[in-house]
């Protein structure tokens, strides 16, 4: 073992323990391998850099743009009035399942399930449907149906550019799909009977009337004429009669010890856990109101220019370890953030000094003019809202057209992917579809510095020797037993590494490991490449393991649990699959 090869190994296992550990942002991770690599001269200043202009970079940033022109363009907008016109619960499964299977192959699956999530939570609402059956299935089926093509998720894309610079001639648009479809298929069918009934029944976060009051903490201050003044919140009975539970109770700057028995005076603030309709009842039979600290403007709930809408703190989102009174300065104008709900935990300390997190859903009232900047916002996703999203006129046709050729010029080999889908992000701007200054908004910037920082990992662990190190003593140790034990052990590894790290990262640690193994044994490296493509690209054991596992997560109301216990299973048919019929696709 050289020097060089135990450098490279060190900061690969560093990056690791980062990424498993979620110490540090996944960006900032990529960024400390690209400058460890730099520094220790295992790579050139040329390769260093390179990874900002692989191909798989640019393709992947401007399907970002082509996802959010297709998104605002309102051509989508027709899926949840097909979706609501299901008669069962499973009718609706197999719609959902088919239009993801048309959309998920061609846009970034993350944006896919941003978009979906508050139609299928209104659709399941329409038709008496628990949202917490659909929403995990949303996640899976747009993993799966991702794999089917080149440009389905960022991991393809990835494990393409890498492939190609370490000498392998790289994939074609639909060099995945023979093994998508199968494994797409066997995947719903799976979802769709045993999936189906081990997915929890959870009402908690269904939509009521079009948008979904679920159990929010909110401040609400008494005011000099409530009726609360002089009594404790025992005496009051605000559990037994309006669902109300007082967490805490704030007294100037401090918190009061056992806030149930302290006698209440004005300008106390009470920290209350319940729906937003018992809140509100409270609030107007008590004269109470939401603690003003948090209005950017006093308004009436009851002026009906408002808007009441959930909002969930987007996985990219640069609002991300913020605070509330850090946000709200620079929140949308005339907006008020009401509540916060907050899977698996009750909060206890003031709201705004409560940090954000990935998977929070926000309560906020505006007015109604305030919704369509506040759809835009790649900080959130609009989960409900009282108003449906209006069609974008000609320009919704405009975008599928666009998207359209753009796949089917790049499929045609007329030109590279990387040009077609930037020439198609140019075309939706122009066009409208999206405003010029949300094109950088759109852009999840996180993925592209982590595609850019790792990218020259895998071309030092393959000019180091690091990956045949690894190759020889891992994967080595049963090189004997043929290549098809060899492929199910990569396939495997992959699959682990992904549950609980970057898939991207996961990637560009086996890829050149996968193109190592190929040599050593003297056989082609195309059934090794799809074995890491696909593992992964499809994360289903853990909530962590995909960016759309975590989005569903709170939205949902899951457990944990509910992902190890339906994820799990269908890992395990991916692999069947995958050892079964890559080498029958891609022959050694």
């Amino acid at each position: 073992m050289t020097i060089e090869i135990i450098v490279v190994l060190s900061i690969a296992l560093i990056a690791v323990i980062l990424f498993a550990t979620e110490k540090l942002r996944i960006d900032a991770v990529a960024l400390l391998v690209l400058t460890g690599l730099a520094i220790s001269g295992l790579v050139s200043p040329g390769q260093a850099l390179s990874g900002f202009s692989n191909g798989a970079t640019i393709t992947v940033a401007a399907m970002f743009v082509l996802a959010a022109g297709l998104q605002n363009s309102g051509a989508l907008s027709g899926i949840g009035n097909l979706l609501g016109r299901a008669k069962s619960p499973l009718q609706f499964l197999i719609i959902l399942f088919v239009v993801l299977a048309a959309i998920a192959p061609f846009v970034n699956n993350t944006a896919v399930v941003a978009v979906f999530m508050p139609i299928v939570m209104a659709a399941t609402a329409s038709i008496g449907m628990s949202a917490s059956k659909a929403l995990i299935p949303l996640s899976y089926v747009s993993q799966m149906a991702g794999v089917c093509t080149l440009v389905g998720t960022s991991t393809n894309l990835l494990v393409n550019g890498m492939a190609k610079d370490l000498g392998h001639p790289g994939f074609s648009m639909f060099e995945f799909t023979s093994l998508g479809v199968i494994c797409l298929a066997a995947g719903c069918f799976y979802l769709l009977t045993i999936g189906r009934w081990l997915l929890p029944e959870s009402r908690s976060t269904e939509l009521l009337e079009h948008y979904e009051l679920g159990k929010y903490i909110t401040e609400l201050r008494v005011m000099p004429e409530s009726s609360l003044i002089g009594t404790s919140v025992g005496e009051a009975k605000l559990s037994e009669e309006f669902g109300v539970y007082v967490l805490e109770l704030l007294r100037g700057n401090r918190k009061v010890w056992s806030p149930r028995s302290q006698t209440l005076e004005e300008g106390d603030v009470l920290l209350a856990r319940g729906d937003w309709s018992q809140l509100d009842e409270l609030r107007k039979d008590a004269g109470l109101e939401v603690n003003a600290e948090f209005k950017l403007k006093q308004r009436s709930f009851e002026e009906v220019e408002q808007v009441l809408a959930e909002v969930m703190i987007a996985p990219r989102s640069r609002v991300i370890g913020s605070t509330l009174g850090m946000l709200d300065p620079g929140w949308h104008h005339d907006t008020t953030s009401l509540g916060i709900h907050r899977r698996g935990q009750v909060l206890r300390e003031e709201l705004r000094n409560v940090r954000l997190q990935v998977g929070d859903i926000l309560l906020l009232l505006l007015p109604e003019s305030g919704m369509a900047a506040l759809r835009k916002d790649s900080n959130v996703i609009v989960l409900s809202e009282r108003q449906p999203q209006k069609s974008g006129g000609w320009r919704a046709p405009f975008a599928l057209a666009t998207m359209a050729l753009v796949i089917g010029i790049s499929a045609l080999g007329w030109a590279p992917i990387s040009i077609m889908s930037l020439a198609g992000a140019v075309a939706m701007t122009l066009a409208g579809c999206l405003d010029a200054e949300d094109v950088y908004d759109a852009i999840d910037w996180r993925i592209i510095i982590l595609m850019a920082g790792l990218l020259p990992l895998g071309v030092a662990m393959s000019e180091t020797g690091a990956a045949q190190f690894l190759v020889e003593n891992t994967i080595g140790l049963v090189s004997s037993l043929g290549p098809l034990v060899v492929l199910a052990v990569l396939y495997l590894m992959a699959l682990l590494l992904t549950e609980f790290m970057s898939n991207a990262a996961a990637a560009v640690l086996l890829t050149p490991i996968g193109m190592s193994t190929a040599g050593m044994m003297d056989v082609d490296a195309t059934p090794f490449l799809i074995a890491v493509t696909f593992a992964a690209s499809t994360s289903f054991a853990t909530p962590v393991g995909y960016q759309t596992n975590t989005m569903v997560y709170g939205a949902g109301g899951y457990r944990f649990s509910d992902f190890v216990k339906v994820g799990l299973p269908l890992n395990l048919i991916f692999w069947v699959l995958g050892v079964i019929f890559i080498p029958v696709f891609w022959p050694f």
